[in-house]
């Protein structure tokens, strides 16, 4: 059993495992081989010397007159002979070691060993890849399967599942595919990502890796709504008032948001300075559509939106698109009508539903920044 030492040491400084760790685990392992192989009692333990690897099985017994029941109990006369000072009652501890457990027990020293050994390599990789949560990384698209894309980053496997595809987005095998790393999970079958390219998140993090001035901090990203694969809205702000930051995230000639838009093959973003004052605020969020006047209800974080009659479709947008994302984006129910219809008391004649703006879990809007302190919540 010196070998197993030896191994059990190579093992400890190679892979980090506790040496410790893996006697204890032996241990178990064995015990519950020796109750299922030799029908032993509860009243047993196995015990591995630390220095020789030697196992011994060990049972405790009770001293009696009269034995009844021999895997619990032991005659005086018997006890005493291990040591004279056994009297009736005590419990007296018996060497029971099965024949053949010596085979056993190197068996079951394997397959601990080998489990240990996974455990470990699934906890490195999982250790290693849980600080990319919230980030973007990319890998090479491996297999589809169940409406499943699965991403290879090396040691471990990423699934974009229907939800966090991008509609109509082709996902060719073998191609280089960035994702939004959502969360890293570990499981028995070992560690895996859940990965997005839907979530608004993922825009900002692109948007920090092709803009210095976000990726600095000088130009703060405040808030983002979107609707993957057709339309996204982002509220921008500089902490430097010699910096614009609508100019830093276009870059010279669009470069910078065109390499953004590529990515996401053809999606549009439209980019507004965010404002603390909701009216102002609201008007840019509705761009590119003229507004004549905002009424604002903080309280009730609702707004009337007056607009040129020319100007009404462009802002409401087809089926309420440029409507609805401007809401998400402000945190505003935003009511909008032409002039004509304000001078005429006539209510506005389209429906949006803009009870998401109520929920909290709300995955449309799930990028926003503190708006006092541009910390994130």
């Amino acid at each position: 059993m010196n070998e197993l030492i030896m191994a059990l040491d190579l093992i400890q400084e190679q892979n980090g495992i506790n040496k410790e760790e893996m006697f204890q685990a032996i241990e178990q392992s064995l015990l519950t081989a020796c109750k299922k192989n030799f029908g032993t009692s509860d009243n047993i333990e196995v015990t591995m010397d630390r220095k020789t690897g030697a196992f011994k099985v060990i049972a405790k017994k009770t001293v009696v007159e009269a034995v009844l029941v021999p895997a619990m109990e032991i005659s005086l006369e018997d006890a005493q002979k291990e040591n004279a000072a056994f009297q009736l009652g005590d419990i007296c501890t018996v060497e029971v070691t099965p024949k053949n457990f010596s085979r056993i027990a190197a068996q079951n020293a394997k397959q601990i060993i080998v489990q240990k050994i996974h455990e470990a390599e699934r906890r490195s990789v999982y250790n290693e890849y849980k600080p990319t949560e919230k980030e973007i990384v990319s890998g090479l698209i491996q297999r589809k399967e169940k409406g499943n894309v699965y991403i290879n980053l090396g040691k471990i496997e990423a699934q974009l599942s229907p939800k966090e595809q991008i509609p109509g987005e082709l996902y060719p095998m073998n191609k280089r595919l960035k994702i939004y790393v959502v969360e890293v999970r570990d499981s028995g079958r070992g560690p895996y990502m859940i990965a997005s390219r839907t979530r608004p998140e993922f825009i900002k993090r692109l948007f920090e890796q092709e803009v210095p001035e976000i990726h600095d901090g000088i130009v703060l990203i405040k808030s983002i709504a979107r609707e993957a694969g057709s339309r996204s809205k982002m509220a921008v702000y500089s902490r430097d008032p010699m910096v614009d930051p609508l100019g830093a995230c276009v870059g010279p000639s669009g470069n910078r948001v065109g390499t953004i838009v590529d990515e996401l093959n053809g999606e549009k973003i439209d980019i507004v300075v965010w404002n603390e004052e909701p009216a102002r605020f609201i008007q840019a969020a509705l761009s590119p559509a003229e507004v004549e006047r905002v009424e604002v209800d903080k309280e009730a974080r609702t707004a009337t939106v007056i607009v040129p009659d020319h100007q009404l479709s462009l802002a409401i947008g087809k089926e309420g698109q440029n409507a609805r994302l401007s809401a998400r984006l402000t945190g505003y129910k935003i009511d909008i009508k032409s002039v004509s219809q304000a001078e005429n008391g006539e209510e506005d004649d389209y429906d949006i539903d803009f009870s998401f703006l109520d929920d909290d879990d709300d995955e449309d809007l799930v990028y926003e920044e503190d708006l006092e302190s541009g910390e994130e919540e």
